[in-house]
This record gives C-alpha cells, structure tokens and sequence, in this order.
C-alpha cells in the first residue's frame, strides 16, 4: 500500500502529467456540487466579514464614545431616549483572497478509514470557501492560475479554470500578491520544508496574511498497521518492506508528529496560521476554523 510520508517526487513524464490532470477534471464537477452543499451548511453560522468603515450603507447604531466626532452622531434616532446614538456605515472595500491546492502525488493518498483522497477534500475545502467569500462580496483567485474576480459564482469559475490546468505541485511565486491580502494553502506540506518556507517567506514579504490548511489522512497520525507489509512511497514509487510494521509505530508516530509541528511552526514564523484537518472529519471543521483566522485579520486590518 502507499506509504504516508511522501519524498522530493521526480519529474512526471507529460503522459503522467496528463492523465493525472483528466482525472481530476472528470471529478471536479462533483467536487463542486459537494463543495455548494459544505457552503450552504456552514452558512447558516458565517456572519461575514462586515466592518466599520466608510461606505455608504447602513450598518447599525451604536452609542456615542466620549472623542468621537459629533458630526457622526445621529440626532433623529438620539431624540428617541436619553443615549446618544452614532451611525455606522459598513466597510465596503473589496478584500483579496488568493487559493491555492497542493496536488503532489502524495495528496492522491486515501486510507480505507477516510471518506476521500487528500487532494479531493482539499478541493473541496477551496472551493466551498470560494463560495462563501464570494457570498461576502470578496475577490478571488487561485494562485499563480488565474486573475482576481468579483463575482458570485466565483467558485465555479476557478474550478472551470482548474480544468483546463496541469496538476500544480509546487507554489507558485509571489507575482500578483498584494499588500493586506490573504492566501489560503491547502496542502499535507510533505515537500521539501525549506523551498515551502522559502515560499511562504517571499509571501509574507509581500505583504500577505496566510493561512496553512495541513490536510492529513488518519492512518498518517495512527499508523494501524500490523505484520509483514509493503510501503510504497507515491512520490518516487519507492518501496519498503516491513517484517514488523508494529516495530515502526513508536518511531513513525514521533516522526510524523514532528512533521505536523514543524508545519505549524513554519507557518508561526511569519505570523500565518495553521489548521490541522483529518478526512476522516466532516469538512466544515476547517471551514469555521478559517472564518475565525480570516475575520481576524480583516478586523486588524481596519483597525
């Protein structure tokens, strides 16, 4: 079976290139029918992205802070009782989120204790988010693929775009990336840690904010197995046989421990956040927990 720690892949021959890239096309249409019904669960509970700001729409009242400029109080509603009231307009600048989804070979990986392959729940996850930034009025694009957009089917327009792609296993560079903007990483981060860091870095100093999505299958955490056993690594189609793949368990299960730690340590160094999604967990886990680390940094950012 495949092993769960993958190694620097060797260059794809075009023929694999291809394939690969039809059989991710033929499963995209389902993956956004499955990304809408996430979207439209998690809905019901994404408040938006809203802020104070200087737009003209209504946004609420809210009571009058001693400094404040009295020129932004609003007299009529203040005469209703004794509180001085303030109007609050809605923040309508257009924010920028950039996707992206790592789809090395190793993200192809699915145990028979997950619901999907890595790479088809990372998909999922993207485009679902697509969907709900979209709702919210923000400019998409998919990193090192397509232009930003503003529009409402946003998640179907980068997932149309995705299919006429080659499978993407390396970050593209920081062309493009703006100041304050965000980009959302989807990936098991099982490359190599110092060109993805190197990456991440040439981000950051671009001014973006970033958000690392570690995509893992369960067996990678557990590593369930028992006896004589081949691995094969599905990066460079290495093999190993295990006379007593319990013996391994205490070494692997510290290993890849201290993978994961070393992605959220990456991602810590350049103030970026980090999400830890099994597949064998429903995908809206990850979705509210990226709300919380988007609508943070949009609230820092009006500060």
């Amino acid at each position: 079976m495949s092993g769960p720690i993958g190694a620097v892949a060797p260059r794809e021959t075009r023929k694999e290139t291809m394939a690969r890239a039809r059989a991710r096309a033929a499963l995209i249409p389902d993956l956004l029918v499955e990304a809408h019904r996430v979207a439209n669960n998690v809905f019901a509970g994404w408040h938006g992205r809203r802020k104070r700001g200087v737009g003209e729409d209504f946004w609420q009242f809210r009571h009058y802070v001693t400094g404040e400029n009295l020129a932004a109080i609003d007299w009529r509603r203040s005469a209703r009782d004794d509180n001085i009231y303030v109007r609050d307009r809605e923040w309508q600048a257009t924010h920028m989120v950039w996707l992206w989804v790592d789809e090395s070979p190793s993200m192809l990986f699915r145990s028979q204790f997950a619901v999907v392959a890595k790479q088809s729940r990372a998909l999922v996850l993207a485009f679902a988010m697509a969907e709900l930034l979209a709702r919210s009025g923000e400019r998409l694009g998919w990193l090192g693929l397509t232009r930003p957009m503003l529009s409402r089917r946003a998640a179907d327009h980068l997932g149309q775009s995705l299919m006429l792609a080659p499978p993407q296993t390396r970050l593209p560079g920081p062309e493009g990336i703006r100041n304050f903007c965000d980009i959302v990483l989807f990936s098991d981060f099982l490359g190599p840690r110092e060109e993805t860091l190197s990456r991440l870095q040439a981000y950051a100093r671009a001014g973006a904010r970033g958000h690392l999505v570690q995509i893992v299958d369960p067996v990678e955490e557990t590593f369930p197995y028992a006896g004589r056993i081949e691995f094969r690594d599905p990066e460079t189609g290495e093999r190993l046989t295990a006379g007593s793949a319990q013996g391994l368990k205490n070494d692997y299960a510290a290993l890849f421990a201290a993978h994961i730690a070393s992605v959220r340590a990456m991602a810590r160094s350049i103030g970026w956040s980090h999400t830890l999604h099994h597949t064998d967990k429903p995908a809206s886990q990850a979705l509210v927990a990226l709300h919380v680390h988007l609508s943070q940094d949009v609230w820092r950012q009006h500060q």
